[in-house]
Parts: C-alpha cells; structure tokens; sequence
C-alpha cells in the first residue's frame, strides 16, 4: 500500500507538467492501475488470511501422541478424550526347599499378563478395561466407567477392585513382594457394581462407598461357577476411609503417614455350587485351610480391616488386620444342621528400604539411575522383610467328625516370615527374589502340624 501511495505522489508531481489531452489519459491510466493493484493486494490479503485459518484448524485437529516410560497414548488437543494403552507381564519362578515334604512343583510360570487399556472420553468419564492371560486362562480384570462430576463425588461403574484391603488396592506393580499377604485372602478381590469416591479432603481424607455383589474372602466375581455373575440376591455393601492428614506438612517426618479403616457388611447364602466360603492358601500358594464340603455361608458375614502405612525418604513400612465374623450352616452325615458364626482374621507387617536412595512410597517408584551393560548405572536396589500370621478360631474345628473344617486337612494358625530383596533395573523392568519360611499349628493327617513350607520366589515384572 506505501508503494501504491507513493505511486499516487509521483503521479501528481508528473501531471501538472504535461498537455491537459495527456494530463486526462494519464490520470484515467494511472487510476486504472491502481485499483487493479488494489484489488490484488486484498486477493493476496484474503489468500494469507485463509492459509494462517486452515494452519489454525489443522493444529487444532491433529491428536497429539505420546510414549514414555509410563506407557502410550494418544489424545485430543484439547486433552478431553484420552486413549492409553499399557501393560504388565510378571515371569514367576518358586522353589519349594526340603523336598522330603515337597507339596508344590517346581515351576516358571506366566502369573500375569494384562494388556492394560484405559483413557477418557468427555473430559469427565475415566475407562479401564484389563484382560488377563495369565495362568493359562483369560480373565476380565477390569472393567468400569467413572464419571468425575463433582469433586467431592465420582461414580465408578462395572468390575473393580473393591474398596477394603490396603495390599490389595496396591497395583500388582508396585507389591514388594511376589506373594501377597494373609489379610489380602480374607479382603475381597474384584466384584462387580456401583462405588462413589472421592477426597472429602483434598489429599488429606478419602471415601469410598460401594454396592456389590459380593466376592468370597481373598476372590474375585470370576470365582462363581457362572464366571462374574451374581449366585444370589445378596449384596455386599463396602466403605473405606483413608487419612494422609499430614500430606502437606512442614514437618516433613509425617508426610508419609496414612492410616484407615475398611469393612463389608452383607447377608449371603451359598449353595452346593457356590458355597461362598473361601479356601486359604500357604505363601508357597498349597491350600492350608477349607471348609468341608457342604459347609456353606449361610446369613451375615462382616469384614473389618484397620490398616495403616508409613514412607520416610528410603523405608517404607505397611501394617494391616483383617478379620471376618461369618454365618455358616452345615447339614451333617446324620443329618442334623449345624449353624454358628465363626471367625477367621490375619495381620502383615512388611518393611522396606531402598539402599539406593530412591524415595519410596505406596504407589510408584523412580529409580535415580537405570541398569546399563557398561556400568553408568546400577538402577535401584531395595531390601525387604516380613511378618504375618493367619488365624482360625476354635468353633471352626469344634463338633469332631461334624467341625465345619476337618483338622487333618486344615490349620487353625500359620505364621510366617519372609525375607528379600527387589532390583530395579529401569523404571519398567523389576527383578524380585523372596525366600519365605512358614510354621503350621494343625493341619496334618496324624493331627499334628503340618511341616514347614520354605520356599524361594522369583519375579522378572515388565511394566509400564
């Protein structure tokens, strides 16, 4: 436009000094000029004007793709529809020592392995879906929505953990151990239902409530003779408070301080295919403990779990008590019914620490260096060791020949302890190695105590 005007300057200056027959062709010639280049200065103006929009709307469309150590995914620009896929792969190995009384075989085995699918849609709905092809067989872990519709309230729907055992709201990757605890076979597993949750406190105070349809101690809703569907019109209710009171303290020794209480409450009753009553197993995973057949849950069962954990810099300590008061009826050999409500609870309390230095914590870890065949680096070393004990009460093995649990088969205690340590060489790959020693009060055919299980565990974990 400057060149234009310029143009318009010159023309005027030029003009006075020509014959006024020119001075009129001129003019008109010049003015034709310059609106041709008018006009194709505001086609050219229109033509970047379009460019930089169709600029702005590709940016705008394109998804934006991402891989890291926690996985990939691909979402929105605008972040508000998200797709993740990530996965974990555990390689077991146990070696069952004293072979004299070897139960178990020694073994490799795939324990776990989960594609892990999840992501958001709407900005608000949360997704999980996990399939488990480990063991040899395909199991829906996961499976739910959660809608995130006020910050005091989420609403998750379908297959999920439900809200009680502290180890066992641990994800399988972050577990110390390769074995879980006793508490977590008397928690419930996975069930299927409704659960709202939520920080009534922003990471000081957590709720979860839900409705379910109710998993036998330690299972899953898989476990049912009719895989994830419900035997009967019983429902478990379960709630779990969660306090980190200290999370934003000054004082820093108590910022890694959490502590709870979990329970289900439920009126349930089995039958010959679904008795409902769990079967516990050793550390070695040989079951120590079970019901006789046609022993089954019959009324109340109530779960209480007190738990609690504690992480400064490089220790980590976790504590839990879990107990179940059940209902139970047993139609006899003669005929007769017994019913009475037994008890069953188990307790753990497991440390770590990380020689290395890394933080440790409940969920998660980030090793300071990761392992390389030349010697930069080491990854993370952690040391390991635990206690716990499981317990049967006296009217389980009382009634002789008629006892709900037969004495020769099942143990009335068993206490264990194991010892360890977990090498991380990335923050995707985990070696872990346990050796664990358990003593049995009860249990044997001759109504003695059933010899000690030591065996020594090993896990390669991919995940991320």
């Amino acid at each position: 436009m400057i060149k234009v005007h310029m143009m318009v300057a010159a023309a005027a200056l030029v003009l006075p000094l020509a014959p006024a027959n020119a001075d009129t062709a001129t003019e008109q010639d010049l003015r034709r000029l310059i609106e041709l280049q008018e006009q194709r200065i505001k086609v050219l103006e229109r033509k970047l004007e379009i460019t930089d929009e169709n600029t702005k709307t590709a940016v705008a469309a394109t998804p934006v793709v991402k891989a890291s150590p926690k996985g990939f995914s691909i979402q929105s620009p605008d972040g508000s529809n998200v797709f993740k896929l990530r996965g974990l792969l555990h390689v077991d190995g146990v070696d069952y020592l004293e072979d004299a009384d070897l139960k178990g075989v020694n073994t490799w085995a795939l324990n776990r392995v989960r594609p892990i699918f999840e992501g958001t849609v709407g900005g608000i709905y949360d997704w999980r879906f996990t399939p488990d092809f480990g063991r040899g067989r395909t199991v829906i872990q996961d499976a739910y929505v959660t809608g995130r519709f006020q910050p005091w309230m989420a609403l998750t729907a379908g297959k999920f953990k439900a809200p009680v055992g502290l180890e066992r709201l641990q994800s399988a990757s972050d577990i110390r151990f390769v074995q879980r605890a006793f508490p977590t076979s008397l928690a419930p597993n996975r069930d299927i239902g409704i659960m709202a949750s939520a920080s009534i406190i922003p990471d000081r105070l957590d709720y979860q409530v839900a409705y379910l349809n109710g998993s036998s101690d330690g299972g899953s809703s898989e476990s049912f003779a009719t895989p994830d569907t419900d035997p009967n019109n019983g429902k478990d209710w379960a709630l779990r408070i969660f306090a980190t009171p200290f999370g934003a303290s000054e004082t820093f020794a108590l910022r890694g301080l959490g502590f709870g209480i979990a329970g289900t409450t439920a009126d349930q009753t089995g039958d010959a295919t679904n008795s409902l009553l769990p079967s516990i197993r050793t550390p070695g995973q040989q079951t120590m403990f079970r019901y006789r057949t046609g022993v089954i849950a019959d009324g109340d069962r109530q779960r209480i779990a007190p738990q609690a954990y504690y992480y400064r810099g490089s220790f980590g300590l976790l504590g839990e008590w879990t107990q179940v008061s059940q209902d139970v009826t047993f139609l006899t050999a003669a005929g007769v019914t017994r019913h009475d409500t037994v008890d069953t609870d188990a307790w753990q309390l497991a440390m770590s620490w990380f020689v290395t230095g890394e933080e440790n914590k409940y969920r998660g870890y980030t090793p300071l260096t990761s392992f390389t065949p030349h010697g930069t680096g080491w990854g993370a070393l952690e040391l390991k060791a635990r206690y716990q004990q499981f317990n049967a009460d006296d009217a389980i093995f009382a009634g002789g020949a008629d006892s709900f649990a037969d004495p020769t088969v099942s143990v009335s205690e068993a206490s264990a302890y194991a010892l360890g340590f977990n090498w991380y060489l990335s923050q995707n790959i985990k070696w872990m190695f346990d050796y664990e020693h358990t003593t049995f009060e009860g249990g044997s055919a001759t109504f003695g105590d059933l010899p000690d299980e030591e065996v020594i565990f090993g896990r390669v974990q991919l995940g991320f």
